[in-house]
């Protein structure tokens, strides 16, 4: 049994609870705060049994095993290592850092402590999206040669920590990280060179964002992301001889991802348990067996990579090589 903490009292928790719940073999122990009053509060509204005024108490409590940290971006690095060099396996939200140098910070700790570190893309431990990659690697729709992804929705909360430049905010470290994320993994390659533009609200964040990436093997890939359109998803692969076009990649659950090849139009239908479970209960065997995650270290440094580049070319207006 993995005994987990919870790193913080963050939205995102809401939909890392009921799995920790439901799986057998972890267990949510703990909860901390900052604010030893919100963590009590947050204990007794979630039924959560122990609580820690603060993250470093959680982090030296010698009954947790695991961490989650969904704490605001700024942060994620510096408690990411702490937790490990505490011990502790960590599932982090993304984006993991923000610079590759704060990754490879993270990686060092993981050799030295032995933990697991993961990196929080819950999409990517959902059949479909392994589906979709073993269909394009398979050779479904030719050689890969287009990819374009979409991750957009209406953001309404001005006190939101995704408006704070200092603190890691934007449309493209938001969501914007997912569709960059899902082209790298299908097309199996890291960009050669990228291409940004972004528009900036009032605070000086990306409110929106576009970029263009190519790849050496000669694909390219377009993704957009905002904070200013309407709730949108999408992501299409295209190849020599076909496409793959998935209406929902970030939720899988939803409408079924469709194969393209000519006149013919098969609906790819694959049923999968609830995400976040599925990478809860990754990381967890990853700290049983000493297997690498599903989402690896060095995946989560070209993602960082590829961010870094993309906001230094919408910064200059230039093309920047990787």
């Amino acid at each position: 049994m993995l005994r987990w903490g919870l790193l913080g009292t963050a939205r995102i928790n809401r939909a890392v609870i009921p799995p920790l719940r439901a799986s057998a073999g972890n267990r949510l122990l703990a909860v901390a705060s900052r604010d030893p009053a919100t963590a009590a509060g947050y204990a007794e509204r979630w039924g959560i049994a122990r609580v820690h005024g603060s993250y470093e108490a959680l982090i030296a409590d010698p009954e947790i095993d695991a961490v989650y940290v969904p704490l605001p971006n700024h942060l994620h690095a510096e408690w990411t290592i702490r937790a490990a060099r505490a011990g502790k396996h960590v599932l982090c939200e993304k984006p993991l850092a923000l610079g590759v140098a704060e990754v490879d910070a993270i990686a060092a700790a993981a050799r030295e402590t032995g933990v697991a570190i993961a990196e929080a893309f819950m999409y990517r431990h959902h059949p479909q999206t392994l589906k979709v990659k073993e269909l394009v690697d398979g050779g479904a729709i030719g050689v890969p040669r287009f990819v374009r992804g979409t991750f957009t929705f209406s953001h309404d909360r001005p006190d939101d920590v995704r408006l704070r430049p200092e603190w890691g905010g934007g449309c493209l470290w938001d969501v914007g990280c997912y569709p960059l994320s899902f082209a790298r993994f299908v097309l199996g390659a890291e960009p050669v060179e990228v291409t940004g533009a972004q528009v900036l609200g009032p605070t000086g964040i990306d409110e929106t964002f576009v970029g263009q990436l190519a790849f050496p093997n000669g694909a390219l890939a377009q993704i957009d992301a905002g904070f200013r359109s309407p709730y949108r998803t999408h992501f299409e692969v295209v190849g020599t001889e076909g496409a793959i076009s998935v209406p929902q990649p970030w939720r899988p659950e939803g409408k079924p991802a469709r194969l393209v090849r000519g006149d013919a139009v098969e609906e790819i239908v694959v049923a999968g348990d609830d995400r976040y479970l599925l990478e809860i209960e990754d990381l967890a065997d990853c700290a049983r067996t000493g297997r690498e995650p599903r989402v690896s270290l060095a995946e989560s440094r070209g993602n960082v990579a590829t961010i870094v580049a993309l906001q230094e070319s919408a910064r200059s207006g230039r093309t920047v090589k990787l």
